[in-house]
C-alpha cells in the first residue's frame, strides 16, 4: 500500500480541496506549535470510498503491492499459513472444518453442518455421502480383489483434534487396490460406529485414511466389538492426549496398524464422503466385515473424553455396495 504524508501544519491556508479545509477547521487552535500532525492520503492501490475518488498508484505503490503479492503466493506454495486441509483433517489429514466450530449434537451438530459455511454444503446436498447401512440382500455379491496391506513398524504421534483422538502415521505404509496404491496419512476413532451392517452399529470403529499420488481418498473402516483387550489400542491409549490440540508422540517403531487388522479381510466396498465437514465426495470406502475387539476398560477411556462421535447413516442413493466373498 502506497502512501504520501503531508504535516497538517503546512497544508496551504486556503485551498480548493474541502478535505484539506475540513482537516484545518478541526485542528484550528489545538495543533501545538512544537508537534506536527501526519495525515496518511491513500493511494488508488487501496480501496477507497466510492465518493471520494484517488489518482492513480505511483510507480513506488505498484512495486510494493507487486512485491507483497509475490511474497503471499511464496508463502502460499510453502505452505505457511495455509488453512488446514480437512479429515481427510478427516480428510487427508484427518477432521478439519477450518475454524468453523462443528459438534456431533446441538446447533452445531450433524443436521445444521452443511448450513455452518458454504464449503460444507455437501453435508446437506450430496447424494453420495458416509457412513451408511449395508444390508446383505442388497450388495454385489461375489469376487473381489483383496486389499494389499503393507504396513511395518513406524513412528506415531497420537493427537486430540477436538473431535476424536487421531494417530498420525510417520513411516512406509500403505494399501494397493484397484490398480492404485494408497499411502496411510493417520486413524482416528468413532463411538459408536459410524458404519452399519444390517442396521448394526458396532461399539467403536477406526477409520485409516489413505491417499494416493492423485489425491484420492480410501479409508478402511474396521469395527470395534466388545470383547478381549486390544494390544494395538492399548499402545494408542497409553500416549493418548487429555487436552484438545494437544500431541504425544509414541516411542520410535513402536506402531504397527496392521495389529489393528481383523485376519478375516474381505470387506465391503463403496464410493462414498468424507464423514466429517467438509463432507467431500469420491472417497473409496472398505469396511472390513470382520470386526476386531477392545475391552471396556478400553471403551471406557475412550467415551470418558467423546461419548458420541458418530455422523447418522446417510441415504444409499441407489450407489452399488460389492461385498467380497
Amino acid at each position: 500500500m502506497a502512501a504520501k504524508k503531508a504535516p497538517v501544519d503546512s497544508l496551504p491556508t486556503t485551498s480548493a480541496n474541502p478535505m484539506a479545509e475540513k482537516i484545518r477547521a478541526a485542528m484550528s487552535g489545538t495543533v501545538v506549535s512544537s508537534k506536527r500532525m501526519t495525515v496518511t492520503v491513500e493511494s488508488k492501490d487501496a480501496p477507497t470510498p466510492a465518493t471520494a475518488p484517488s489518482h492513480s498508484a505511483t510507480p513506488t505503490a505498484k512495486a510494493l503491492a507487486s512485491k507483497r503479492y509475490s511474497q503471499a503466493r511464496a508463502a502460499a506454495v510453502a505452505g505457511h499459513g495455509a488453512t488446514p486441509e480437512p479429515h481427510a483433517t478427516n480428510a487427508a489429514a484427518g477432521h478439519g472444518g477450518g475454524d468453523v466450530h462443528w459438534t456431533y449434537e446441538g446447533e452445531t451438530g450433524p443436521q445444521a453442518w452443511g448450513k455452518l459455511k458454504p464449503d460444507f454444503n455437501l453435508c446437506a446436498i450430496g447424494k453420495r455421502q458416509s457412513p451408511i447401512n449395508i444390508e446383505d440382500g442388497n450388495t454385489l455379491q461375489g469376487p473381489a480383489e483383496p486389499v494389499q496391506f503393507a504396513y511395518q513398524p513406524s513412528n506415531g504421534t497420537v493427537v486430540n483434534n477436538g473431535h476424536t483422538i487421531q494417530v498420525d502415521v510417520q513411516g512406509d505404509n500403505s494399501i494397493t487396490v484397484r490398480g492404485s496404491n494408497y499411502r496411510l496419512l493417520q486413524f482416528h476413532f468413532h463411538t459408536p460406529s459410524e458404519e452399519q451392517l444390517n442396521f448394526k452399529r458396532f461399539p467403536m470403529v477406526a477409520h485409516l485414511v489413505h491417499k494416493n499420488n492423485e489425491g484420492q481418498l480410501a479409508v478402511v473402516a474396521v469395527l470395534l466389538d466388545e470383547g478381549a483387550s486390544n494390544p494395538m489400542i492399548d499402545k494408542v491409549w497409553t500416549y493418548m492426549p487429555l487436552d484438545t490440540g494437544d500431541r504425544v508422540r509414541m516411542p520410535q517403531g513402536m506402531l504397527n496398524v496392521s495389529e489393528l487388522l481383523p485376519t478375516d479381510q474381505r470387506y465391503y466396498q463403496f464410493m462414498g464422503s468424507l464423514t466429517t465437514p467438509p463432507c467431500s465426495e469420491g472417497v473409496l470406502w472398505m469396511v472390513m466385515k470382520q470386526p476386531v475387539t477392545l475391552s471396556k476398560a478400553q471403551y471406557k477411556l475412550f467415551t470418558q473424553l467423546y461419548p458420541n462421535n458418530a455422523r447418522p447413516v446417510q441415504p444409499v442413493n441407489g450407489r452399488p455396495v460389492r461385498e467380497a466373498q
